[in-house]
């Protein structure tokens, strides 16, 4: 059973993991800490935490590699908290399993924020919901039928799966990569302006100024994540 307030974190600095233990506990999150990957997973299959932050830059492993194999059989978020901030490590760390990741130095306020998005997509996991309420939009999974402000929008089938899986993965950073391997196929990964163009055409039907979305945010040079 998932601890339900219980945040591990991966990290091998001390001041670090000292300032995200002050912040998390200050804000109702038990913690328990590891320095190195190897005790990191140890822990992890020990304590079964609901959320885990990961350094990439541990001293025995790569956080690359511990994501991947915590990917092997742990379900819940994971956020990467790292001083690499090339598109490419990001990128990686994203189609490797991690929902989040953020860049160090980072503002305690906006992890904090990143920690409550995972939450709720834990709950929105755990209930089982084929039906998704989000603000103004409403999403029936079963049906298909997507509403804005209570009126059906007439979406194509492959915009309301594209809807859907961003909507289902609220509050995620989603690779271009992914998207288009899950909506289209592995043929189409690289086809990068194709999901521009329909990404448009959607935002055009659920947001009140597409110009300036609220709904459908652009993760420059990496992906799209909903809010």
């Amino acid at each position: 059973m998932t601890n339900s307030n219980l945040i591990l974190i991966v990290d091998d600095e001390v001041q670090i993991r000292r300032l995200l233990e002050i912040t998390l506990n200050a804000n109702d999150y038990k913690v328990v800490e590891a320095s190195t990957g190897k005790d990191g997973i140890v822990a992890a299959a020990t304590y079964n935490p609901f959320l885990i932050l990961l350094d990439l830059g541990l001293p025995d492993e790569d956080g690359q590699s511990v994501l991947k194999k915590l990917r092997e059989w742990y379900s819940h978020p994971i956020i990467i908290l790292s001083v690499r901030n090339s598109e490419d490590d990001i990128v990686q760390a994203l189609d490797n399993g991690a929902n989040d990741y953020l860049t160090k130095p980072f503002r305690s306020g906006e992890l904090l924020a990143r920690i409550r998005s995972a939450s709720r997509q834990i709950q929105q996991d755990d209930d089982k919901n084929t039906l998704l309420n989000l603000s103004d939009l409403s999403i029936d999974l079963i049906n298909h039928i997507a509403k804005r402000q209570d009126e059906i929008l007439k979406l194509t089938s492959t915009e309301f799966a594209l809807l859907a899986l961003l909507a289902k993965n609220s509050g995620k950073v989603l690779t271009h990569h992914y998207i288009l391997k899950e909506i289209w196929g592995h043929g189409y990964t690289g086809q990068t302006q194709y999901l521009r163009v329909f990404i448009a055409q959607l935002r055009k039907k659920i947001e009140d100024n597409p110009g300036k979305p609220r709904h459908i945010i652009t993760e420059s040079g990496i992906g799209y994540r909903f809010n």
